[in-house]
């Protein structure tokens, strides 16, 4: 849903405010991020319904409001209320009632239920609920069962509702008011209070400027020592989220600085570079000095990255005693019984992969990384390891184990973690039980994931990892794959020789061109196509480039013997703009996933949610045991249980309502959300809108997600952008220098 625009004609702003009371009818539109709402009241006197907008911490349907505001004419959407202040009041009519029991706010009522209720009880049913609510026996279609969980989800409303009216007094929307105090219980106001910044390092989707809009309001300075402490912890998260391990002392002041000023207070740079030192002393942060330039590193950043190092250096120092003749013996036996044979590459990575502890095979599609990966595999089999398979993804995990032939799991399940100590059960006091272990898709590990791995290797064991070196690094912080590679000290064999029967795909060839930064060669879209790598340019504008989008999903993927709700996947460079991930998400779910009165739907204020659509889990859910990037469908929605399932490769994950921020549609995906994935038909639009994310190595990873058919929309223009910029942003990390000393 898009925000409605907002053009007033000139208003006397002395017009001192009125007020107006009524029951929200319906929510036209809600923002969790500003909080900007325009609602649908139902006011006394008022035969048609009155149009409210303002900043709502939390609204619902059903809620009886008293307001103060000013009467405004908009341009085009005509008379409108301009809310100041509100406060909800509870409903008092049969109507509100019903609507306030059916709003989502008590677990185990939904509309259907709450009509029953109402129609029995009318306006008695607060206090039977309240003071009687055996009695909701009484009504029909509502058993044991169903009065137990009410009464329960009664007495938890009740206990919340101090918390939730602080919390909303202070600008925090009803969904996160709910995961506040299911974070810190009863202690969730002394939290708060003591320190709202904790609430940005604990509680996802609550970032620094919503604490700081808290704790503004509870008093703290704006040159507090206390505010600016959690402005560059948080400067330092967001750099983590971008990929970076540290920030440089100049990088970090400057960004600090933009995010501590404020229209009435301007940061200074003296006080961040005092509290920089403090924090240093205290080794709140870490810091090391190179070249004179001081490097600050979150504490856990700077120890996971020593760590990494070290183990890495471990498994170096000792090679496994082999007779290579009997290796060399077993190979040319198994490639004769196989009728097959080996690049001299392939041969070498082979070879290698019997005699070192660790090693790393690299390149490009086409080169034969899994039909050498298979006969490493084969080779440690003959040898009498104990195997384990492993990728940072389940659908990753699921085609190695189809191209080896042998079990494979996610490396989170592979490592055994524990939700109760947010760990992982397998380390240095208790490694993996394994001789030989292959990790593929390591250009998705992070730094804190590779460490964990690393830490689980026994001391006997040896490990392959195999990843495309030009893919995207990891979602998560660092560039483990690179550094690895770029120290010098790790075995690597990078396979170079593309094959033939690899050449005769137009998404390879393509491939290969990207990388060596020519202009990749694309049929252009016809009827009957002769590649299975095309282009369409899709208009001068982004707007004509959805319209594209859409017609391709319609017409010529069907046409090619595709099922577009299953087989096809768009990937974006960015989120935001018309040819985003957030507006195309809006556009194809309609498309391909359109309401119908048989299909359960929730609206989220900000999206809707529907039966049938394609999911993305935006965040690590270690309890859940479901990961960022994960994709899923939604199998059911649930409004008496406010539960919605998701079902994520045959598991099914029951989400409660108040968790649906951890998930996003999924029609659209961004590019590096698609890493360790391949679909059967990848569409990739590239414009100029997007030339700021335009890179070799961000088209590459999407083009190469393809399988059997991949589809660029856009500028030539655009395209030749991305080839040519080769240079990516840099990430900061120490890893690589780590290594070599």
């Amino acid at each position: 849903m898009s925000t409605p625009p907002t053009p007033y004609s000139l208003q006397n702003q002395s017009i001192p405010p009125v007020a107006l009371t009524g029951v929200v009818e319906r929510i036209t539109f809600h923002s969790e991020e500003t909080g900007y709402t325009v609602a649908r009241l139902q006011a006394p006197r008022c035969h048609e319904l009155v149009t409210i907008v303002g900043n709502f911490a939390g609204i619902q349907a059903g809620q009886t409001l008293q307001l103060q505001g000013t009467w405004a004419e908009h341009l085009q959407y005509g008379q409108q209320f301009k809310v100041i202040h509100y406060r909800e009041t509870k409903p008092a009519t049969l109507t509100g009632i019903e609507k306030y029991l059916g709003s989502g706010l008590i677990k185990g009522v939904g509309p259907v239920t709450a009509k029953r209720i109402v129609a029995h009880f009318a306006l008695e049913t607060l206090e039977i609920i309240e003071q009687h609510s055996d009695r909701l026996i009484e009504v029909p279609g509502i058993g044991q069962k169903r009065v137990r969980m009410i009464q329960k989800a009664w007495i938890e409303q009740q206990a919340i509702k101090e918390v939730m009216l602080f919390l909303q007094g202070h600008g925090v929307s009803t969904t996160y008011a709910v995961k506040i105090f299911k974070q810190y219980g009863e202690k969730a106001i002394e939290v708060v209070t003591r320190n709202p910044y904790q609430l940005a390092e604990d509680i996802f989707g609550i970032g620094f400027l919503t604490a700081d809009t808290i704790a503004r309001q509870l008093g703290i300075l704006p040159d507090s020592p206390f505010r600016y402490r959690a402005g560059i912890s948080h400067v330092l998260t967001e750099a983590a989220e971008n990929g970076h391990c540290f920030l440089p002392q100049p990088e970090l002041v400057d960004l600090s600085i933009a995010k501590l000023t404020t229209a009435d207070y301007p940061a200074t740079s003296e006080a961040v570079l005092e509290l920089l030192g403090e924090m240093g002393r205290q080794q709140d942060l870490m810091v090391e000095v190179v070249g004179e330039i001081p490097l600050y590193f979150q504490p856990s950043f700077f120890y996971t990255e020593q760590s990494l190092a070290n183990l890495t250096v471990d498994l170096l120092q000792q090679s496994p005693v082999v007779d290579m003749a009997r290796v060399r013996s077993w190979i040319d036996r198994f490639t004769q019984s196989h009728k097959i044979s080996l690049s001299p590459e392939q041969q070498q990575a082979v070879e290698m992969a019997a005699t070192e502890r660790v090693m790393i095979l690299t390149g490009g599609p086409g080169c034969g990384k899994t039909f050498c990966t298979r006969t490493i595999v084969a080779l440690w089999k003959a040898m009498g390891k104990k195997i384990a398979l492993a990728a940072p993804t389940g659908r990753a995990a699921q085609r190695l184990a189809e191209m080896a032939g042998l079990e494979a799991k996610t490396i989170h399940r592979l490592l055994e973690f524990d939700p109760g100590t947010r760990g992982f059960k397998r380390g240095i006091e208790e490694p993996l039980p394994h001789e030989a272990i292959v990790v593929d898709e390591a250009s998705m590990l992070d730094l804190f994931l590779a460490n964990s791995l690393l830490k689980a290797v026994a001391k006997d064991a040896q490990l392959l990892l195999v990843g495309d070196i030009d893919q995207l690094p990891s979602v998560g912080p660092g560039n483990v794959l690179a550094d690895l590679i770029n120290s010098e000290r790790m075995p690597v064999v990078r396979l170079t020789q593309v094959f033939r029967q690899a050449e005769a795909s137009g998404i390879i060839r393509a491939a290969h061109q990207i990388n060596r930064g020519q202009f990749p060669g694309l049929e252009l879209i016809s009827a009957a196509p002769k590649s299975d790598c095309l282009w369409h340019g899709g208009g001068q504008e982004p707007v004509h480039g959805v319209q594209t989008i859409c017609e391709l999903i319609s017409d010529f993927i069907p046409q090619q013997g595709f099922n577009p709700v299953i087989d096809v996947q768009v990937l974006c460079p960015m989120t935001r703009g018309i040819l985003g991930t957030r507006n195309l998400n809006v556009v194809l779910q309609e498309l391909m996933n359109p309401p119908h009165p048989n299909k359960s739907q929730l609206n989220r204020g900000d999206a809707i949610l529907r039966v049938g659509d394609r999911v993305i889990q935006l965040k690590n859910d270690y309890e859940r045991e479901v990961f960022n990037g994960d994709l899923g469908m939604v199998g059911a929605i649930d409004s008496t249980e406010q539960e919605v399932t998701i079902v994520f490769d045959e598991r099914k994950v029951i989400y409660d309502y108040g968790d649906l921020n951890e998930l996003g549609l999924a029609w659209s995906i961004s590019i590096h959300k698609s890493q360790g994935s391949e679909y059967p038909v990848v569409i990739l639009p590239l414009y100029m809108q997007h030339y700021l994310l335009l890179s070799r190595n961000l088209i590459y990873t999407g083009l190469t997600r393809a399988k059997q058919l991949a589809i660029m929309v856009g500028s030539s223009k655009a395209i030749g952008l991305a080839v040519k910029k080769h240079e990516v942003g840099q990430r900061y990390t120490r890893l690589q220098e780590r290594l070599k000393v």
